[in-house]
């Protein structure tokens, strides 16, 4: 098991347990994260599991294909650490990841 924390474009914070191999967004719907809709499931065909991990993490994770970039062109507010949090899978290395919720996801 790992913990991720998500934080809302407010600065509210979710911590919660993530089992590995889960996605990431899977971990956020399970446990109600708001911001994290997922309206394709999971298959990279929307970026509303949009998400910045922090940069401290970025170099754990493997870069995203270029499915996942041509999703995240799309997305708003894209920063250089923007991810499709559907395409992150939990690992025991991850245990302690840190996702920030772009704004326009939390609706403030």
């Amino acid at each position: 098991m790992a913990k991720v924390t998500f934080i809302e474009a407010s600065g509210k914070q979710h911590e919660v347990t993530a089992q590995e191999g889960q996605s990431v967004m899977q971990v956020a719907m399970d446990n109600l994260v708001p911001g994290i809709v997922a309206e394709c499931g999971g298959f990279a065909n929307c970026a509303t599991c949009h998400g910045y991990v922090d940069d401290a993490w970025l170099k754990k994770i493997p870069p995203p294909d270029a499915a996942e970039e041509g999703m995240i062109e799309c997305a708003f507010h894209v920063q250089p650490n923007s991810r499709l949090t559907c395409q992150i899978k939990v690992t025991p290395a991850l245990d302690g990841l840190v996702v920030r919720l772009p704004v326009s996801q939390t609706g403030e």
